[in-house]
């Protein structure tokens, strides 16, 4: 397809850049942003790094408050293996508080999570008696955190160990009630550990189908207004020149035709007003009056204050005025047209403007895109907007007006 725009097909990611740039309902915290993250910032991956980081400072401060509360039983001959173990149970805590401030030291917050409840369970007999609070709560604890921090894999065969300390020490008879309660408790923490990950891909998986959707959406419009844009183009164009041909076939000489057409495919194939690439600054002022020229109709322009607008601004502010002088070249029967260019702020207002025969904008067929596609459209697509005011015998004004940035 003819045109700078439309010699290949655009990427997804320059299409949905074009669309935001252009405020087309694009943003940075909709359903693009959440298409473009890394997995590592999905829900389910920030949840798993969640779970993984206060499952061992959770165990860690349970275990170190049951212990507190469990010295308060020891009797006072076994005082002094209390406190060997309540040392034990505060050095376990400070290696799993540290390994979730630094992420590090998974490996050792388990073997330190192993050695205090093995080493509680086993001592139970003289600190408490079999099957205490102390050894039975620093189970469980453990166990239940286990399932948030590992895999079953891992966290199944050192459960399995630490309730085989266990009924090594308390005796067989403790099997009937130790082994429901913890496997019940393990159970239920898994269970929720699945549900709330999968309830996380779940959302991510929701927050795709969205970013798809809104990325395909992007896509079309952006093609429509691309399409919009080039039928414009060829209106302002070979659709006028040919008209003009037709129309004025005896005074129009082969030369003058082959100039027209040159022009028209240079624009058609970018090497004249085609798209920008980059949207910089432009004097709307120096652009307009280049783009009349000295031609038909003779145009007088008067300019009031600074039009400085975006490179993209600026040419659509020129192809809209140069259709609204091929109207009054071909329609208006008059040779004159004045144009008015006025800065105020960011603000800008082109008016072009002719005291020829007019019209009732009204009844202008659908099927005539001058008025509609080459200045409305065009117009509305840089974030402007524009308005033609005419009746018969009063002449014609077209009025175009950027708010800015």
């Amino acid at each position: 397809m003819p045109g700078s725009a439309f010699r290949e097909a655009a990427p997804v990611e320059r299409v949905v850049g074009f669309a935001r740039a252009r405020g087309w309902g694009i943003t940075d915290s909709g359903p693009v942003a959440a298409a473009t993250a890394s997995p590592q910032g999905s829900v389910e991956a920030r949840f798993l790094a969640s779970a993984r980081r206060l499952a061992p400072p959770v165990r860690g401060v349970t275990v170190l408050v049951i212990s507190a509360f469990g010295l308060l039983a020891v009797p006072a001959r076994a005082l002094p293996l209390g406190l060997a173990l309540l040392a034990l149970v505060v050095a376990g805590a400070g290696v799993d508080c540290w390994a979730a401030y630094t992420g590090r030291g998974a490996a050792l917050s388990l073997v330190f999570a192993v050695l205090r409840v093995a080493a509680v369970g086993a001592s139970q007999e003289w600190t408490g008696g079999p099957l205490n609070l102390w050894a039975l709560n620093a189970l469980t604890t453990t166990a239940i955190t286990l399932q948030w921090e590992w895999p079953p894999a891992v966290s199944v065969p050192v459960t399995a160990g630490l309730f085989a300390v266990e009924v090594a020490a308390a005796g067989t008879g403790a099997t009937g009630t130790l082994l429901p309660r913890l496997v019940f408790e393990c159970l239920l923490a898994r269970l929720g550990f699945v549900l709330l990950r999968r309830s996380g891909r779940r959302v991510d998986e929701l927050r795709e189908r969205r970013s798809a959707l809104a990325r395909a959406e992007a896509v079309s419009l952006a093609r429509k207004r691309q399409e919009r844009e080039y039928l414009a183009l060829l209106h302002d164009t070979a659709a006028s020149t040919f008209l003009m041909v037709a129309a004025r076939v005896e005074d129009t000489g082969p030369e003058q035709v082959a100039a027209y057409a040159r022009r028209d495919l240079a624009v058609l194939t970018g090497a004249a007003g085609g798209a920008t690439r980059q949207d910089s600054p432009v004097e709307l002022t120096a652009s307009l009056r280049t783009a009349v020229g000295s031609g038909r109709p003779a145009v007088e322009v008067r300019a009031e204050g600074t039009a400085l607008v975006p490179a993209s601004v600026a040419l659509a502010f020129v192809r809209a005025v140069r259709e609204a002088l091929v109207n009054v070249a071909r329609h208006a029967g008059v040779d004159t047209a004045e144009l008015s260019v006025r800065g105020e702020g960011g603000r800008v207002v082109v008016v072009v403007s002719d005291r020829g025969v007019g019209f009732r904008p009204e009844e202008v067929p659908d099927s005539c895109r001058g008025i509609r596609g080459s200045v409305v459209e065009r117009m509305a697509a840089a974030g402007g907007s524009a308005a033609v005011t005419s009746r018969p015998g009063a002449g014609t004004s077209v009025r175009l007006e950027w708010p800015g940035e």
